[in-house]
């Protein structure tokens, strides 16, 4: 008596934050099951070895590999699965059987068997992955610094006339954001002292985005 041969299997899944979805289809391409997971080692631990039950895993075709499936995505590649990244679901088979994650990642998986994905999913590990984080750190930093310095000049322009042509006079975009920032409002019980406290909480809060910006660019640079 002999054994029986596993029947190869590539599995798609859909991605989403909280939940995965997921489907199996055969090597000839008949569809077998569906399953959902949640987001979590746990579930891909789940999944992992509800793929096994089905048989031979060829591949897993993976949505989002960069975004809601880069934490699947390494736990299976990891454990030695080939995983391919999947860009966008196939419209055909949304159009015949309408829109559903179990869809999406049956597409994914057929995507996968007809050699239409065949990108490498980023390992999220390495070098590029911790600069793409302290870029994003900065990237928003930046951003808020520039809101910050647009808030600062709105204020100004109509802040009380004593105040506007004494800040008018200060020389030097660092000069007057320390003068600022060392502003002293006293009780809030005028204009001139509300502008004054908002604008040395924006200073502060601009010095504070230009500190860390400047960290930033140290560790991007080392």
């Amino acid at each position: 008596m002999t054994n029986a041969i596993p029947m190869d299997v590539i599995i798609g899944v859909d991605t989403h934050k909280d939940v995965h979805a997921a489907a199996a289809i055969s090597g000839a391409g008949v569809h077998l099951a569906t399953t959902t997971i949640p987001a979590s080692s746990k579930g891909y631990g789940a999944l992992e070895a509800w793929a096994k039950s089905m048989g031979a895993i060829q591949a897993f075709g993976i949505e989002g590999t960069g975004s809601y499936g880069a934490g699947l995505s390494r736990f299976l590649r990891e454990r030695g699965h080939t995983v391919v990244e999947v860009n966008r679901p196939n419209r055909q088979l949304r159009y015949q059987h309408g829109k559903s994650d179990a869809v999406d990642a049956e597409s994914a998986a057929r995507a996968v068997l007809a050699g239409q994905a065949a990108g490498q999913p980023k390992s999220g590990t390495g070098t590029v992955e911790m600069i793409r984080h302290l870029k994003i750190a900065r990237d928003t930093a930046v951003k808020a610094r520039t809101q910050a310095m647009q808030t600062l000049k709105a204020i100004i322009v109509c802040s009380p006339d004593a105040l506007r042509e004494q800040l008018d006079q200060v020389s030097g975009k660092m000069t007057l954001l320390r003068r600022l920032a060392a502003l002293r409002p006293g009780p809030l019980t005028s204009t001139l002292a509300s502008a004054k406290t908002s604008l040395r909480a924006i200073a502060r809060r601009w010095l504070l985005l230009d500190a860390e910006i400047k960290q930033h660019d140290a560790h991007l640079e080392i």
